[in-house]
């Protein structure tokens, strides 16, 4: 608990977020490891000198603090019950760059992948780069002494961090580094603080010298404990790389001057092939001894079956030669000659060929980055293997010498297979002898986590025998703290007290971590003593067991959902920087929800205001059900979420006026003109606005005078044979009917000329997502299954339907059939619901479509993105002579109904900036702008790009018309003028309307009360 006075003293003196509610203490509650403790309390600062007041102030109330990169540890070193400091959000500085001296300075939350961005142009970069460079930040880095593949290459962290700027839990700030004996001498004249630490470092040095020479191991990733080897003699008594790795338990890092490297102008990748994993790491010694690679990784048979069979990064597989293991060696260099070289150099030591079934090669960058990406993508491939084993860190990477790493896996593999292990995969950085896994702990019972507890043990005695580390990237944090005297012995680990107590003698920085640790059994995220809450739920959640718990346990904190750049997850991290706003932590809040712990951070359950606060900025885009490593789907639990939520109660306007938009659509019919006059109508529109719950900076769309329904029925064509192979049945969803209803016309035309025989339904039906999205379950259902009634002859039939806006698309391609698992309808519908590029390109594919010749710039939907994929819609492209620059930029930040919500403008306009509309913009006037979906359309039109958003559809009709395609000319409406006599009726319909709405709202909650 906050002490007296704590709270207050943060708000009046630092300048930053400073937040102890139960949400921001729930989203912090624990890292990508094992274990959880709810914080203290957040501080978000806004300057580094802020952070440091906020040190200074929790001093003063003798309260514990966590400084807080990125929050991906798989130790449980961004865990703690102290005051977290955040400091990624706005202390992201690059301050300085030396391109001579290829040095930069650094404030500590920048993140890796946007330093190397900002470094590009000096041809420099950072060179350690853990998987998780997208989103780790550089103070994390420097806490964890982070590695990563290229560490073969550069080194860990610790090798190429110069300088730090550090402060101590009682106010001491300075600048450490290499010191020499005049610079010692020098500083401990000056005395204070600073000059006590440095005695006390001498002294500590010179008492065991021999041990620490004796104690540490010889190896390229000795990661475990702390640096005390940087302050010998030999090593430049080097105080800031003593402090590297040490896990924000001795000091926070202020600043950070780092060395650089040269971008590599050339690589190449060669892929050997194996019969088994040791197999593999036998090889390594003769690999290093007849060449320096860049990377040396490794995979196994294992790890290859789990992504075929979750479908993920299938296209890597297919890159990669015979065998059930492999090694991936890359080399780099000044020339496409020199890397080729080094790797046919390497082929012929080992003796094999470039034409042996069991090696690939390449020097194609597109191609390296496919294979290694294989690789980059273990943590996330083995955190939930589809056999419902979920595997944990806890031996996630020790490290062996590379010249024994084969013996150690196999000693290793017996292990895992004594404790009823042996489904773990084994991968890594073989190079230096760093072996990665996740293993199927059993961490919800008393017997599997005595069984955890006892097999780290056995593993610390197992590769401490081999003379290898306890870690050799992630660190101790509390998973392999204990664990530290079976790998350096007692004299060492009271040395390494000796060095906290000398710079943090209260134990207030991160305390419980490396030294004076917790157990590795206590604090766990699960355990024995969890007891989740159980609730009946809406959706089946057919790959989490039917579980809803299971489904929020799919979130093991990678935390790709808070890169910021590249996929579509997460668009409200992006545009606000908060933890709270990420997939992450919403799962995160979730799972404080489900209030398994007696200290859970939300106690009200579906009825919480800090869950519903966090899902709100959610756009349901969806991206983190295909970007997500995990497969995350936060749409669906949101929805899920609302739904419980608002059982028996009022909901928010908005839920009404949108979330029922196929309703009042249909209802336009009797009056198009006059309603989009009202809707346009100075006083009374922006009235109505409000009272829907609408930005009134949004404009509403134009509702067209002639529905796609209503011109499909003035056609009278004959009815097609549900049976006929050529009949398709065009579904006509509401925005494709009401809005924009010269897309389905389009598609009609493209159907019938690639030869198909079209249908459509003309009573009303509707896929449910506007009340799918705003959690009205029981409406979706319903409406799900009249639909279904309706389409039951095509069925039946097996009659292909094309779906022409993507969100409907992926309702029922995803949405329906875990909404609705037991109606066998649903289900084929599903099997039968097609993209209109997946039946063009599949179903006919001799048809020729228009040849166009025109460049175009495309934005995929969301959930096209996350559901259908693009691959159809990319040759389709192709074949119509369509330059398609397919944008990766994210979201467009409208999202259905979030970005006309009153409350979501600002960050629907923010995620829209971030990428969509700057591209749009950048678009050549002679190219095109295509975009299936209507939010996606809507945002780009009402944004000021100056550019109106084509359908695909509306582009291949077009050149089949001979017509050059461009701007739509049925969206060229003006805004509606409103005579005297309309606005007199517009104003007495309005009145009537809302009435209506706020009595069957208020009806609708008695009714379910």
């Amino acid at each position: 608990m906050a002490p007296a006075g704590l709270v207050d003293a943060l708000r009046r003196r630092v300048d930053g977020e400073v937040r102890f509610d139960a949400g921001s203490r729930g989203a912090y509650a624990t890292d990508g490891s094992n274990y959880r403790q709810v914080p203290i309390g957040v501080v978000v600062p806004r300057t580094v000198d802020a952070a440091a007041t906020a040190v200074a102030v929790c001093a003063e109330h003798g309260v514990p603090v966590l400084s807080r990169g990125g929050g991906t540890s798989l130790a449980g070193q961004c865990t703690n019950a102290a005051v977290v400091i955040d400091w990624t959000k706005y202390c992201h500085g690059l301050v300085s760059v030396d391109p001579e001296a290829r040095t930069c300075v650094v404030e500590p939350g920048i993140v890796l992948d946007e330093l190397n961005r900002q470094l590009g142009e000096y041809g420099l970069q950072f060179g350690p780069k853990p998987s998780t460079h997208s989103h780790c930040a550089l103070g994390g880095m420097i806490g964890n002494n982070s590695c990563g593949a290229s560490a073969q290459a550069y080194g860990k962290t610790v090798d190429n961090v110069r300088r730090l700027e550090v402060l101590t839990y009682d106010g001491a700030r300075f600048w450490a580094g290499p010191t020499s004996d005049a610079e010692y001498e020098r500083i401990v004249s000056e005395g204070g603080r600073r000059a006590e630490i440095y005695r006390g470092l001498r002294d500590l040095a010179d008492r065991n010298l021999a041990e620490i020479r004796r104690g540490y191991p010889r190896i390229p990733r000795r990661v475990s404990g702390y640096n005390l080897d940087s302050l010998l003699p030999e090593n430049g008594f080097d105080v800031a790389r003593a402090l590297v790795g040490s896990e924000g338990t001795l000091v926070a890092v202020l600043h950070a001057e780092l060395e650089l490297v040269p971008v590599p102008g050339y690589e190449a990748l060669l892929v050997l092939g194996y019969p088994d994993i040791a197999s593999a790491a036998d090889d390594v010694p003769k690999a290093l001894e007849h060449c320096e690679p860049s990377q040396l990784e490794a995979l196994d048979g294992r790890m290859a079956q789990l992504m075929r069979e979750e479908n993920a990064h299938t296209e890597s597989l297919d890159n990669l030669p015979a065998g059930e293991s492999w090694l991936l060696i890359q080399f780099a260099g000044d020339s496409r000659e020199q890397v080729d070289r080094q790797a046919h150099g390497l082929l012929k030591a080992m003796g094999r060929g470039e034409d042996d079934d069991s090696v690939a090669f390449s020097d194609d960058p597109r191609r390296e980055q496919r294979m290694l990406r294989a690789r980059e993508a273990g943590l996330g491939v083995t955190a939930r293997p589809p056999d419902g084993r979920d595997t944990w860190e806890g031996w996630e990477d020790s490290a062996a010498p590379p010249e024994r790493l084969g013996d150690y896996l196999r000693d290793l593999t017996s292990l895992l297979r004594e404790y009823g292990y042996e489904h773990a995969t084994l991968y890594g950085h073989f190079g230096q002898g760093c072996v990665h896994t996740r293993i199927p702990f059993g961490l919800t019972s008393a017997d599997g986590v005595r069984d955890f507890r006892d097999f780290l043990f056995r593993a610390a005695e197992l590769v401490t025998s081999y003379g290898g580390s306890l870690s050799g990237e992630h660190g101790d944090g509390q998973s392999r703290a204990e664990l530290l005297p079976v790998m350096f012995g007692d004299r060492l680990v009271r040395a390494f007290g000796e060095l906290k107590a000398l710079f943090d003698p209260d134990h207030r920085m991160n305390p419980g971590k490396v030294t004076s640790p917790y157990r590795v059994d206590e604090n766990l995220r699960l355990g024995s003593h969890w007891r989740p809450a159980y609730d009946e739920t809406h959706f089946g959640y057919p790959e989490d067991d039917h579980d809803f718990t299971r489904a929020v346990l799919r979130c093991v904190g990678i935390g790709n959902c808070r890169s910021h750049r590249g996929g579509v997850m997460c668009p409200s991290y992006r545009a606000t920087g908060e933890e709270e706003h990420s997939t992450r932590g919403r799962a995160r809040l979730l799972f404080e929800m489900l209030g398994g712990h007696a200290d859970s951070a939300v106690t009200d359950g579906w009825r919480s205001t800090e869950v519903k606060d966090a899902l709100d900025l959610c756009l349901a885009c969806k991206g983190c059900k295909s970007d997500c490593p995990t497969g995350v789907d936060m749409a669906t639990y949101k929805a899920e979420f609302l739904a419980h939520h608002y059982k028996g109660r009022l909901r928010p306007a908005a839920h009404y006026a949108l979330g029922w938009l196929p309703l009042w659509a249909l209802a336009s019919r009797a009056a198009p003109r006059l309603v989009n006059a009202a809707l346009y109508a100075p006083v009374i529109g922006n009235l109505g606005k409000r009272l829907a719950g609408v930005a009134t900076r949004r404009d509403a769309p134009v509702f067209a005078e002639q529905s796609f329904l209503q011109w499909w029925r003035a056609q009278d064509r004959p009815e097609p044979d549900p049976a006929d192979p050529r009949t398709v049945v065009l579904w006509p969803d509401t925005f494709s009917t009401y809005f924009h209803p010269n897309i389905a016309r389009s598609a009609v035309r493209v159907l019938e000329d690639a030869g198909f025989r079209v249908t459509v339904p003309t009573e009303a039906v509707c896929c449910g997502l506007t009340w799918i999205s705003t959690g009205q379950l029981d409406t979706a259902k319903r409406t799900l299954r009249r639909t279904t009634r309706i389409l039951r002859p095509w069925l039946e039939a097996g009659t292909p339907v094309v779906g022409l806006e993507p969100s409907c698309t992926a309702v029922f391609r995803a949405d329906a059939p875990e909404l609705l698992p037991h109606d066998t309808d649903v289900q084929r519908l599903a099997d039968q619901f097609h993209t209109l590029a997946e039946l063009l390109v599949r179903r006919a594919p001799d048809w020729q479509p228009p040849q166009l010749a025109r460049a175009a710039t495309v934005q995929t939907h969301c959930h096209q993105h996350a559901v259908m994929k693009t691959d159809p819609d990319r040759e389709l492209m192709r074949r119509a002579g369509i330059d398609a620059d397919v944008l990766d930029e994210g979201c467009c930040g409208l999202a259905g109904n979030f970005g006309f919500e009153k409350d979501h403008y600002d960050v629907s306009m923010a995620v829209a900036e971030q990428g969509v509309l700057p591209a749009v913009r950048d678009t050549a006037p002679s190219a095109l702008v295509i975009s299936d979906g209507f939010s996606c359309r809507t945002q780009i039109e009402q944004s000021g790009t100056g550019r109106r958003a084509l359908h695909l559809a509306e582009v291949l009709a077009l050149g089949l018309d001979g017509a050059a395609p461009a701007h739509h000319p049925e969206r060229k409406v003006p805004r509606p003028g409103v005579r005297a006599r309309d606005a007199r009726m517009i104003t007495a319909a309005a009145v009537t309307a809302a009435a209506a709405l706020g009595c069957g709202a208020v009806a609708l909650a008695r009714r379910r009360t």
